[in-house]
């Protein structure tokens, strides 16, 4: 029977693959300034980061249901460090950083689905919903840290682009050496003829590509943005601290998603629908900010895009997730909930996109149309709701 703080083990590697996947982040103007590569080129090695993670995020949930989370977990780790060991040794390379980040990606998701379920099993002892925390936390808290880190390391120290990864590879020997043989509860077997036939699965239905498929990509656009684009803004006004700054708004961004997931759940708990709405405000409200940076080269306002960004991002996630729950049934929630992480993680293209459509038009402009798409995509899924739930409550009375 494994003790009951054999989770610990299983979430620091959690925290550590959270640390790799945003430390590129905060050395991005490194790569700028040192290699000479354009804005456009960087973030799109970012965001290449999503082609690995995509397949995996998906086939990773069928292999630890199949063969255990041990099983996948471990060569993850390995190859969490063959990444960072590719992208330490790549600086001059934009293909090796793409192939680096690309690996990265692809460890990110196949540890996702395993490590989560694995702490949520170690948490048996505790109350019910109190694994998942664990597991969010710990993942959230590697995402902040790692370009916060990342970024005093390459500020301060020498080799800039080889240190701070050398950091993380550390980090991930030691969370590597804690999970390998962590404990790892019996799996169910299931039961021949247990479950229920349906025509279409939740994940290919009406409801989910209306209801909540259209504010999915917002939840990342929001953390990416809120951290990357504000401070490429400044970069001319921050006197050699934009490492620093960089790493600071996505602490900031990534530290305010997480602190607003907790209230976001008892707000949803009252007010069905209310926290998508609140997270599709902000996110408005953040691009809005945001082009008035593009003109202005506000630095108290980067920051507060930031945790305005931020919360979006938070409350994004949450509602998307009560949407899922609310709307899939027990036996096909692990493959919906990987779909629609699919869908969040297409906002890590958003720098990208921002950066290539700036090159030809007004960066002020294209954010401004940025808030005007995500007015759009908030009204799709509200009115989706509101129908489904006029739908719902009128088929009691038809039957009466």
């Amino acid at each position: 029977m494994p003790t009951d703080r054999s989770w610990t083990r299983v979430a620091l590697t959690l925290f550590a693959i959270g640390w790799g996947a945003n430390q590129f982040s905060a050395l991005l103007p490194v790569y700028r300034r040192e290699d000479g590569l354009s804005q456009t080129t960087v973030t799109a090695i970012f965001a290449a980061y999503v082609i690995g993670l995509i397949p995996a995020l998906i086939v990773a949930a069928r292999l630890s249901g199949r063969f255990g989370h041990r099983a996948v977990l471990r060569p993850v780790v390995v190859g969490a460090i063959v990444a960072s060991a590719i992208l330490a040794a790549g600086a001059q390379s934009p293909a090796a950083l793409f192939v680096g980040r690309a690996i990265y990606g692809l460890m990110m998701g196949a540890s996702m689905a395993p490590a989560t379920t694995w702490v949520k099993e170690l948490s048996f002892d505790a109350p019910t919903g109190t694994g998942a925390r664990r597991a969010a936390m710990s993942m959230s808290a590697g995402f902040g840290a790692g370009p916060l880190a990342s970024g005093l390391i390459a500020q301060f120290l020498p080799a800039p682009t080889v240190l701070p990864y050398a950091v993380h590879i550390a980090l991930m020997l030691v969370a590597g050496a804690l999970v390998w043989s962590a404990p790892q509860p019996a799996r169910p077997v299931a039961v021949p003829g247990s479950g229920t036939m349906r025509a279409r699965h939740t994940a290919w239905s009406g409801q989910f590509w209306w209801r909540i498929a259209p504010m999915a990509p917002w939840v990342f656009t929001c953390a990416t943005v809120g951290f990357l684009v504000g401070p490429s803004f400044l970069e001319a006004d921050l006197a050699g601290w934009e490492l620093v700054f960089l790493g600071l708004t996505a602490a900031l961004t990534l530290g305010t998603g997480v602190l607003v997931q907790q209230p976001a759940r008892r707000i949803e708990a009252r007010h069905p629908g209310l926290v998508t709405l609140l997270g599709m405000a902000a996110t408005v409200v953040g691009l809005l900010c945001l082009a008035v940076v593009a003109r202005q080269h506000l630095l108290w306002l980067t920051i507060l895009v930031s945790v305005v960004l931020g919360a979006g991002y938070g409350l994004n996630l949450v509602g998307g997730l009560v949407r899922v729950e609310h709307t899939t049934p027990l036996g096909e929630l692990a493959m919906t909930n990987a779909v629609f992480y699919c869908l969040t993680y297409l906002g890590f293209f958003a720098p990208t996109t921002i950066s290539a459509l700036s090159e030809r038009f007004d960066p002020s402009w294209v954010l401004v149309g940025g808030a005007g798409a995500a007015v759009v995509s908030a009204v799709i899924a509200e009115s989706a709701r509101r129908h489904a739930a006029t739908t719902a409550a009128a088929a009691p009375a038809a039957t009466r």
